[in-house]
């Protein structure tokens, strides 16, 4: 049985038992998926138009809720039309970087020789290199947008699930059904597919959800740094950085909220990410 059956069957049928952590989690994940979705709908106004006086304080005025910022932008469309940017970005940032970390992963593992100790010397180049330093210069080079702050995340990401799924294949490789399958002459690309990703991949599953929260924080930190997302675009990370001269004059409220949404954001993959750990570790 491999570590998949194990998740969906012992733990989730057999012994089920909830879980705080992913409940918590997926609670505040979905609502802001929700609010990515809905986003036309529950915001009246366009995020970059100038639809009231600038600096309305929040909880004064009814059709600005959360206030306004210098510009006059209604501060809750921006912010839910930010929850669109950034769930974008991580979620095109954590695909690509999973796409390309995991099949490395597994042939360096598994293959070995000349070909793990290339990839294993270029993976730990790439690792100890600092990860936002790396982002900002691939994404000065690219420029700013939402595809090139995603693919910049993911070439910091890539690192990470191939040293994660490298690891566990070299253990999963010496196990009886993998030796019985290569004794049956099963080819190499099927030997990886039914018998040793099954049992590998399942362990990336909670990276998934914690790199989701750095690449949150992450694309926050090069929008405000001006290397991410373009100032036009409605985004938390851009939102702070050209109201951060506010607070001096006591407007709090237009880097607070941006702020608290990259916080609960942030949070939210965190808490699936560790009790999804705690569940592969319970097994």
């Amino acid at each position: 049985m491999n570590i998949l059956d194990l998740l969906l069957k012992r733990r989730l049928f057999k012994k089920f038992r909830p879980n705080v952590l992913i409940i918590a989690g997926l609670a505040i994940i979905v609502t802001l998926i929700l609010l990515a979705v809905l986003a036309p709908y529950l915001t009246p106004y366009d995020p970059t138009a100038e639809v009231a006086r600038p600096y309305i304080p929040p909880f004064v005025d009814p059709k600005h809720p959360l206030g306004t910022n210098f510009l006059g932008q209604d501060i809750w469309s921006r912010l839910v039309y930010g929850a669109r940017n950034s769930l974008t970005v991580a979620l095109l940032a954590v695909a690509i970087a999973a796409l390309i970390g995991v099949p490395l992963g597994l042939l360096s593992g598994y293959v070995g020789g000349a070909i793990d100790k290339v990839l294993t010397f270029l993976m730990d180049s790439m690792y100890a290199f600092p990860g936002i330093i790396l982002a900002m210069v691939i994404s000065f080079v690219l420029g700013p947008g939402l595809l090139n702050v995603a693919l910049s995340l993911a070439v910091i990401y890539v690192p990470t699930y191939f040293r994660v799924i490298r690891g566990t294949t070299l253990t999963v490789k010496e196990q009886l059904y993998v030796e019985a399958a290569k004794a049956a002459g099963a080819p190499l690309l099927t030997t990886l597919r039914y018998y040793v990703a099954p049992n590998v991949i399942p362990v990336a599953v909670p990276v998934l959800a914690l790199n989701f929260a750095d690449a949150i924080i992450t694309e926050a930190g090069l929008s405000f740094l001006g290397v991410g997302l373009p100032p036009t675009q409605p985004d938390w990370g851009v939102d702070i950085s050209l109201s951060r001269g506010d607070i001096i004059h006591g407007v709090w409220w237009t880097t607070f909220f941006p702020g608290l949404m990259i916080f609960i954001a942030t949070l939210g993959f965190l808490l699936l990410g560790e009790g999804l750990t705690e569940i592969i570790r319970g097994t």
